[in-house]
């Protein structure tokens, strides 16, 4: 039977090597808050905020949910737009989260202040990461590639895509949400770089959709998972790509523009009285109000006002 329970893509197959790197970065990420943290940061800062560990919790669970099976068995063995897909979440979706996940004084003690971190300064600018992690994006996807990758007695060549896939999508994400303040770009430089990142993805996603015939003859073998064709696959894959990759940074980029500049907008066009006293208002914040005998001891305290004098009036 194909595409049903009988398919042997369905009986689980560990992977004890994903399950290894899952635990290592957990674990030295676990260490570096818990231990390390607390001898480097200031007293009376935080290690590590709340929101840092949400990110990291939910990057490393795409990570190991694109790696592990059945994803990786279906994207390596059936089908190419599951393989889109995984190689989505490890460019896309989880990068910026594992970013996000690290403070700003972990990132220096990894990268230190020598000659690792004036490279990585430099591969950082937006120009230089942006063209890396996209020359990286187009190679991936050359059929000889895609081909000898999935080939089973290829799997150092797979994972080695995957890990250069992850490294250059993490610098091309420094500029955006990096650790490192002096190396993130404005929110106007932001959006100017995510459209540019938004366009390469679109070549080759049109490309799968409208190619005629095989692409990848990896993947035009029986069994046909869900009886899902070659040429069905194929346009999944771009629509996938375009999807996934274009319109989630264009996502991104409206999140950037609302936030930054349209952050105020309601309260400025609302005809409902704010709850915040407008500074032009404020005239003090004492804690007893003033009292009328208090004002009339101050007014009578005072020199007595004089009066002014009165013009002299001439006879007509």
């Amino acid at each position: 039977m194909l595409g049903t329970v009988a398919d042997p893509i369905w009986q689980f197959h560990p992977h004890p090597e994903v399950w290894l790197l899952v635990a290592t970065i957990a674990g030295a990420y676990a260490y570096a808050i818990r231990v390390i943290g607390p001898m480097v940061v200031p007293a009376g800062q935080a290690v590590v905020r709340r929101k840092q560990l949400w990110c990291f919790g939910v990057g490393l669970a795409l990570l190991w949910f694109a790696s592990d099976w059945p994803v990786h068995d279906i994207a390596e063995q059936r089908l190419y737009s599951v393989h889109m897909l995984q190689h989505m979440i490890l460019a896309y979706f989880m990068p910026p989260l594992m970013l996000l996940a690290v403070p700003t004084w972990l990132g220096r003690l990894v990268l230190g202040d020598g000659r690792v971190w004036s490279a990585f300064r430099w591969l950082a600018k937006p120009v230089a990461a942006g063209v890396i992690f996209n020359i990286v994006l187009m190679v991936s996807h050359i059929p000889g590639v895609v081909n000898a990758s999935v080939d089973s007695s290829n799997g150092l060549l797979h994972y080695s895509l995957h890990v250069l896939l992850v490294l250059t999508a993490l610098l091309m994400w420094t500029p955006v949400c990096g650790p490192f303040p002096e190396l993130r770009i404005g929110p106007g430089g932001q959006m100017i770089y995510l459209f540019a990142m938004s366009i390469i993805p679109t070549v080759p996603a049109g490309w799968l959709t409208f190619a005629d015939g095989v692409v990848y003859k990896a993947y035009a073998q029986d069994p046909r998972l869900w009886g899902i064709s070659v040429q069905t696959d194929q346009q999944l894959a771009g629509a996938i790509m375009k999807v996934g990759g274009s319109t989630f940074l264009w996502v991104l980029i409206a999140y950037i523009f609302f936030s930054r500049f349209m952050g105020n907008w309601e309260e400025q066009n609302t005809y409902r009285r704010s709850r915040r006293i407008p500074d032009a208002e404020i005239v003090g914040h004492d804690d007893t109000p003033l009292t009328y005998d208090e004002v009339t001891r101050a007014f009578d305290a005072g020199p007595p006002a004089e009066e002014p004098e009165r013009p002299e009036q001439h006879p007509a």
